[in-house]
């Protein structure tokens, strides 16, 4: 019998009595790091392949899949925090972040306790730690969880990126229930097809227990094949057509929508249809873990959109600056959908985007067409270029500039003075979109992350900051 005090998969991170699992990871294999592990301490060691050299006092102990061993050992070390609480799972390319922040902050206002794990932060209650990935590694899950149960959580909301998914970052953790937002042409520099990339959403809801339930977007092509499979109670959202939940907008306005849910009007302080997509999908969580009717609609009307998706700034003398988070051309062509709806055509739509270095290749004229198509000036910019060269990203995005729109396309690499351009092209009453970054507050350059904030550059243009 040995004694654990703790586990690692960092060999930097091991202490005495520790136990390292040495997992095959995307740029390292941890194997290389036994025998370091083993001199920091390490008494047990968890590995896919045995080293020849294997000290008597050290426990070996070989495994299939190093990477889904490593959440499940966690959940047991940690007293299986998740069976302790409802965990739901918020799984798409576009409306994670939203959908699971908001579900945090309804049951909030329902007097729940509640833990948010999600890309802006993680949350336990109202207490905040800088998030570091969208969905963080399987020991650190386990960690947040369990201090959410300490503190008394009866729910926890996780934002389940396909990363995580296809490393099994989630192993260990039990849902009571997932969401499917949607899925677009993203991370393909990492999945390498869209097929691929459907496999490993998909492979989230073939893990749910007959117990759980889960909701897809009806309105996605796609919903049906992540649910195929699943044992759990299905459910499906829509804005267009039959479903389980229904939603339409009524009005729609610069300070917020009149919706239509599930047959009874509420006003929300959200604008366009995908946020109308993403308070549906909260509305039909909300209801599948238990709450009332009534109340759930009445606390949609009292919460605000997220930090940096759809956040409106406006100048004194009545210019309009939307900063968004969309980095995909399709979250692109719903925030421009959703401008065009409460547009009076009067006024022009002044885009300022770019795309991000050492990401999908693919989307980035993609994302310029998107641009194009609804605003009357488009501005290329930079967008955490990463160790690749801003200049060739931007040559990236060109490409997708058909040659109709040429005249109304311009390239600044330096994203500060792309801000400040498109604020001196707008006139009142113009709209400036300012998308891909959103909450962001850095500007990550040769491996290095600059302070650079959408929101602050944009308001200092308007003269709204001292």
């Amino acid at each position: 019998m040995i004694d654990i005090a703790g586990i690692a998969f960092d060999s930097r991170k091991v202490e005495s009595n520790f136990a390292f699992i040495a997992q095959r990871g995307v740029h390292v294999d941890g194997h290389r790091y036994i025998t370091s592990a083993i001199e920091s301490g390490a008494t047990a060691i968890v590995c896919e392949d045995l080293p020849a050299d294997r000290p008597q006092n050290v426990c070996f102990v070989e495994v299939k899949d190093s990477g889904r061993v490593l959440g499940e050992l966690a959940a047991v070390f940690y007293g299986h925090p998740s069976q302790k609480m409802k965990v739901v799972g918020v799984t798409g390319t576009n409306g994670k972040t939203s959908i699971a922040t908001l579900l945090h902050r309804l049951f909030i206002l329902q007097g729940y306790g509640v833990g948010l794990i999600s890309t802006i932060s993680y949350k336990i209650n109202e207490r905040e730690e800088t998030a570091s990935h969208t969905t963080p590694d399987a020991l650190k899950i386990q960690q947040l969880l369990a201090k959410m149960a300490a503190e008394g959580c009866e729910y926890c909301f996780m934002e389940v990126s396909s990363h995580a998914i296809h490393q099994q970052r989630t192993g260990g953790i039990h849902f009571a229930g997932g969401i499917f937002t949607n899925i677009t042409h993203d991370h393909l520099d990492y999945h390498k097809t869209f097929a691929e990339y459907i496999k490993a959403k998909k492979a989230f809801f073939d893990g749910l227990t007959a117990d759980a339930f889960a909701i897809t977007n009806a309105d996605d092509k796609n919903g049906p094949v992540m649910i195929q499979n699943t044992r759990a109670q299905k459910y499906t959202y829509s804005n267009r057509s039959v479903a389980d939940y229904r939603c339409k907008v009524l009005e729609s306005h610069f300070d917020g929508m009149l919706l239509n849910i599930d047959g009874q009007e509420v006003w929300t302080r959200f604008v366009g249809l995908f946020n109308a997509s993403n308070l549906l999908a909260v509305y039909a969580a909300a209801i599948q873990l238990g709450q009332k009717k009534d109340e759930v609609l009445a606390h949609l009307s009292e919460l605000h959109p997220v930090q940096g998706r759809f956040e409106t700034i406006r100048s004194l003398d009545g210019k309009y600056a939307i900063v968004d988070y969309a980095h995909t051309p399709d979250a692109l062509k719903n925030v421009l959908s959703a401008i065009t709806q409460i547009r009076t055509k009067n006024e022009q739509v002044i885009t300022v985007v770019g795309a991000g270095g050492d990401r999908d290749k693919t989307k980035r004229p993609e994302m310029t067409m998107e641009a194009l198509r609804a605003s009357d000036k488009v501005i290329l910019t930079s967008d955490n270029p990463r160790t690749e060269n801003p200049a060739e990203i931007i040559r990236d995005m060109e490409a997708g500039v058909e040659p109709q729109y040429k005249s109304k396309v311009v390239s600044i690499e330096n994203r500060r003075e792309a801000i400040k351009t498109a604020a001196l092209l707008a006139q009142p009453g113009d709209i400036i979109l300012i998308a891909g970054k959103g909450h962001e507050t850095y500007q990550e350059v040769n491996g290095v992350k600059h302070h650079f904030d959408d929101r602050e550059e944009i308001r200092k243009v308007f003269g709204l900051e001292d």
